[in-house]
């Protein structure tokens, strides 16, 4: 009963492996044929070529760049490159300004964005917030290319910025729609925006007869000037100062024309100081007030489906964000200032402004302690893990423009690859031959083990590729050819502690069992020391450092898999056949061979056998015992 149990145990293990092998492949076939992805693994910078980037620092004025920031830029550019994997990105400095970025393959317009873009996110109050009369001509619909909802009143009241909208974790939460609220009542004529209907599309109302007209430059200007130092003083600033800043403002605000091409980057982000903006649907204008909270708070920041009130996840894409203490301070502050502000809106909204551009503005509608904020809106999966990504690595301390972009060609090229992959089969070689010469028929088993192994290799490398950007270098080859000892190095341990069993005396079926016992553990601690060692490369080094430690520690994990799944099942098998079992001297387990102690075994029902031989049952009455041995 036993003997059956420990067969069928060994039959599912090969069946687990050969589903595990079949779902790798078709896996792969299948990101082959839908997802861009190929049966070749991808190549890396040294290997495969790729583009070089130089990146070059937006300066304002008399602005200046230092060595701290050129090198804390470097730093994040690079984690944001291997953030989906190990790429195996080349960066350097040019100059002490420029950033050179060596990438393999060609990268997409998304890519270059993601390291360009600074990715600065500051949490600021509204003082002023109104359709640009610019934008609405350029797009007569009035249509934002976001969420909107709402409609104009004659007050001058609308909802609807067409910006992506913003909850919190906390209850009661923020409001999911901006306001334009009341605004000064020289801007009113020029802040009532169109009402989009359920189609889609958007008409205007009719002017009453008695509207006012449209304010001047220098009226709109007086009327921002009034709002932005009321509230500059209201967080403390000297009257004389704030007036100062609030009239600087109020003209860049006049000035700003938020449908003219790269009129966000133009503008100077200086967190001490209020700003004229734009929303990300370059429709509305902004005067915010000082930055109050930034992205150096942000504790986390995860992208995926927002949950629904019963815990399921909805439709809504969110990008979810966690404060550290301080922040989750000055969040609870803020919130609870404008939240005293509900009656004098829009300075009840904090505006969420990531590199320059609003891409939120809600309401305060409740004091928010938990520290916990949500972004939803016009986002796709890809574009708000891109976000969260940038926002939790940081932002670039100053942003750059692409200077060049060229191809450049394999830094080692075929000649090296084929050298590396010969170099690989010549010790994968000379493992077999010391393999079949130590170990005789048993050796087959190794050889087999070794072909299993790199089969699974070769599928986990290509569908990472494709998954998670996973780009084979020299380096990484390299670990695979270290692989190759670690994995003899556990059958070894495995066939020595069988060995061991037989020369004391056991049979074999009961050598394979105590000898995976004992050699389980040494496997398990070897390959624990191997996995620790490449963990600690991969997170401590960068470069082609961390293609050998990933690929090292892929190749461990898939070790212990193998001899998990295939060697020792394959082994207590064998160990039931009559070639193995009956000690042959070509199989490897020969106990004369070995030197197996002389002594006499009883094997239930009158049966005795010499140690390590499993001889054919005899019949009943018919053995007999004469020197020691057995004999029928």
């Amino acid at each position: 009963m036993a003997r059956s149990s420990t067969k069928k145990s060994a039959r599912r293990s090969l069946l687990a492996l050969v589903v595990i092998i079949l779902a790798l492949g078709g896996l792969a076939a299948g990101l082959t044929k839908w997802a861009d992805g190929s049966m070749n693994p991808r190549l890396g910078l040294d290997l495969e070529g790729g583009t070089e980037l130089v990146l070059q620092p937006q300066l304002n004025g008399t602005e200046t760049i230092s060595e701290g920031q050129v090198n804390r830029a470097v730093d994040i550019i690079r984690q944001r490159i291997d953030a989906n994997g190990v790429s195996e990105a080349e960066i350097t400095t040019q100059g002490g300004r420029s950033i050179v970025v060596a990438i393999p393959g060609q990268p997409t317009a998304e890519q270059l964005d993601a390291l360009k873009k600074p990715s600065q996110l500051r949490f600021r109050a509204v003082y002023v917030q109104a359709l640009d009369p610019n934008a609405s001509q350029a797009n007569p619909s009035g249509t934002p290319t976001g969420t909107s909802t709402g409609t104009a009143t004659p007050s001058g009241t609308a909802t609807g910025t067409g910006t992506p909208k913003a909850t919190s974790t906390a209850t009661p939460s923020t409001s999911a729609t901006a306001q334009n609220g009341v605004v000064p009542d020289a801007l009113r004529a020029a802040t009532t925006p169109v009402t989009p209907t359920p189609s889609g599309t958007a008409t205007t109302p009719a002017p009453a007869a008695t509207e006012a007209p449209a304010p001047t430059a220098a009226q709109t200007e007086a009327a921002i000037k009034t709002q932005v130092s009321t509230g500059l003083v209201g967080l403390g600033w000297d009257k004389a100062k704030a007036d100062a800043a609030a009239t600087k403002v109020a003209k860049e605000y006049t000035a700003l024309d938020c449908s003219a091409p790269g009129a966000v980057d133009k503008i100077q982000d200086d967190p001490a100081q209020p700003i004229a903006t734009c929303g990300e649907d370059r429709v509305t204008k902004y005067v915010l007030g000082p930055s109050e909270i930034d992205g150096s708070e942000i504790a986390d920041a995860t992208s995926g489906y927002q949950p629904g009130p019963n815990g399921q996840p909805t439709s809504i894409v969110e990008v979810a964000l966690s404060f550290k203490d301080a922040g989750k301070a000055k969040f609870a502050a803020v919130t609870k200032r404008l939240y005293g502000l509900q009656s004098q809106p829009p300075l009840d909204q904090f505006a969420v402004v990531l590199d320059k551009a609003v891409i939120t503005a809600p309401q305060a509608r409740a004091v928010i302690t938990d520290g916990r904020a949500s972004i939803t809106g016009s986002f796709t999966i890809d574009s708000a893990k891109q976000l969260a990504e940038q926002l939790k690595f940081g932002a670039l301390p100053i942003s750059f423009a692409l200077q060049t972009q060229d191809n450049i060609t394999p830094q080692l090229g075929e000649e090296q690859l084929r050298i590396g992959l010969l170099a690989g089969f010549i010790g994968l070689l000379l493992v077999v031959i010391y393999s079949l010469l130590q170990y005789r028929a048993l050796g087959l088993v190794t050889v087999a083990s070794l072909v299993v192994a790199s089969v699974i290799t070769y599928l986990a490398v290509t569908v990472l590729g494709t998954t998670h950007g996973f780009r084979l270098t020299m380096a990484g080859v390299t670990g695979l050819i270290v692989a190759i000892g670690v994995t003899a190095d556990s059958f070894i341990v495995y066939f020595e502690r069988i060995r061991d069993e037989v020369r004391d005396g056991r049979p074999l079926v009961a050598a394979v069992e105590t000898g995976w016992k004992r050699a389980r553990r040494t496997i398990i601690a070897a390959d624990g020391v191997n996995f620790i060692a490449a963990g600690v490369l991969y997170f401590l080094a960068s470069s082609n450092v961390r293609g050998f430690a990933f690929t090292l520690g892929l190749t461990t994990l898939i070790d212990l898999l193998v001899v998990i799944l295939f060697t020792h099942p394959t082994v207590q098998l064998l160990a039931r056949t009559k070639f193995f079992g009956g000690g042959h001297k070509w199989s490897g387990l020969d106990p004369e061979r070995l030197g197996a102690k002389e002594a006499v075994r009883y094997r239930g029902r009158g049966q005795f056998g010499a140690p390590g031989v499993q001889r054919p049952p005899a019949t009943v009455g018919s053995a007999r015992v004469a020197d020691g041995k057995a004999q029928a």
